[in-house]
């Protein structure tokens, strides 16, 4: 039978197993950093591998991190050494193209922004004149529209006229219809 394992010794374990993670995460980070050739900092690789500030500085990684700087230091001095041996037409060869870069540079956000431009203008034009051929198309709309109402009016007018003439009618026949009635049954009475 297995020892049954208190609260404490279950959480001790998970921390120890979880301090473990991060430290393997920290120095791969580190590895990654110097084989990317970028800056080995204590931040920069807290932030890259997501711990606290307080781990980078612990005991068994400071250590990793600093060595990991040493090398970093040393290369950086040797690149410099060799560049100093450089002829010195190299130097200025990477000014001119240095020069030649920020004029391209320069020379290609202003033909964009001169695209954009005409891109704009042309859009505005376009959409002017389809607008003014829509205005003349709901004007021609709105005329046809109007002649309709002015007819259904009339109409109206016409139908409402007899409509009145009707009611006119029918009123007169029912006042015949009754006199018609009392007639009939006054002579029927006597």
């Amino acid at each position: 039978m297995s020892e049954s394992r208190t609260p404490a010794q279950i959480l001790r374990n998970a921390r120890q197993k979880d301090s473990r993670t991060k430290r393997a995460r920290v120095l791969s980070v580190v590895d990654q950093l110097v084989a990317d050739e970028e800056p080995v900092t204590f931040t920069g690789v807290a932030r890259a591998a997501n711990v606290s500030h307080w781990l980078v500085y612990a005991d068994g990684v400071r250590e990793h991190i600093e060595a990991a700087r040493r090398r970093q230091s040393r290369t950086a001095r040797g690149a410099a050494h060799g560049q100093a041996k450089a002829p010195a037409g190299w130097k200025v060869e990477q000014e001119i193209l240095r020069e030649e870069n920020r004029r391209v540079r320069a020379e290609v956000d202003r033909l964009k922004a001169a695209v954009r431009r005409s891109l704009g203008q042309q859009l505005d034009q376009l959409g002017a004149a389809d607008l003014g051929a829509r205005v003349d198309e709901l004007t021609a709309d709105k005329e046809k529209l109007q002649e309709s109402l002015d007819r259904a009016l009339a109409r109206i007018e016409e139908l409402t006229g007899k409509l009145a003439e009707a009611q006119d009618d029918l009123a007169s026949a029912r006042t015949s219809l009754r006199r018609m009635i009392r007639a009939e049954n006054s002579n029927a009475t006597s």
